[in-house]
């Protein structure tokens, strides 16, 4: 292919990515008061399905009230939320759609033996970004909409959060834990080219721990019982790719040995 050709497939990658999100986003704009009603502002409420699950493991975990009010201080917030609310949603909802979009895209590189894993990488990805999307919202967005509503200096302050501050914590912990567990996906394509190892990964777990530990101090609230709970998914997706590493290292040898004879 020329490098026309090249061009012409990228743009037609980015326009109908583009319209699967707008799409999407379409779809949550013209629902937008049941998504914040019933979605994201869901975590603010003792009644969170999240709380309800502590409250059966103890009565000490039960979540009585979360003493938060939100509230708009900007002309233009309202609309604001609305647009970009729509926009990540339609993101969140369009990802497996933008994925194919993406195998559609780089299919006539790829060698006969690797097309055939196109919906294999389609399911997992997509399986393993949702896994994240889930996690961020049911586990972590509640730590942490609980820790900082209930955390006061003085009983004279109250919280009356900013939507636009509100909508910025919700947006980044789901669409952060998103990407993260993109983990085991990422090593597979490094360890495919070579620039990765099983062994490298092994010798340098002690690094990971912290590396693992302080991302989730700072995508938690900083009390150590919700840190170890997001440190130990993260640990686990380190170890899966440990496995895929080992797995692909001993392809990519075979291919290297076959090449050089």
């Amino acid at each position: 292919m020329g490098i026309i050709d090249h061009l012409n497939d990228l743009r037609k990658f980015l326009f109908h990515s583009v319209l699967g999100i707008g799409v999407g986003a379409a779809v949550i704009a013209l629902n937008i008061s049941y998504v914040y009603d019933h979605i994201i502002f869901a975590p603010k409420n003792p009644d969170f399905i999240t709380y309800r699950m502590f409250c059966k493991i103890s009565d000490a975990l039960c979540i009585k009230e979360i003493p938060i009010h939100i509230i708009n201080r900007q002309m233009a917030g309202q609309f604001s939320a609305h647009i970009w609310t729509s926009i990540i949603f339609g993101i969140i909802i369009a990802f497996p759609y933008i994925l194919y979009e993406l195998w559609k895209f780089i299919k006539p590189a790829l060698y006969a033996n690797e097309k055939k894993h196109g919906l294999a990488f389609i399911f997992v990805s997509s399986f393993l970004f949702m896994l994240g999307i889930l996690f961020g919202y049911y586990v972590i967005t509640p730590l942490s909409v609980n820790f900082l509503g209930n955390y006061f200096v003085t009983k004279e302050i109250q919280n009356n959060i900013d939507l636009a501050s509100y909508n910025s914590l919700v947006r980044t912990t789901v669409l952060a834990n998103g990407i993260v567990f993109e983990l085991p996906i990422i090593i597979y394509f490094l360890s495919k080219m070579g620039l990765i190892t099983d062994t490298f990964m092994r010798e340098n777990r002690k690094y990971a721990i912290v590396l693992v530990l302080i991302l989730a101090a700072v995508i938690t609230p900083p009390d150590i019982i919700s840190q170890i709970i997001v440190a130990i998914p993260l640990m686990i997706l380190y170890e899966v790719s440990i496995i895929i590493a080992k797995i692909q290292g001993r392809k990519y040898t075979k291919e290297v040995t076959v090449s050089n004879k």
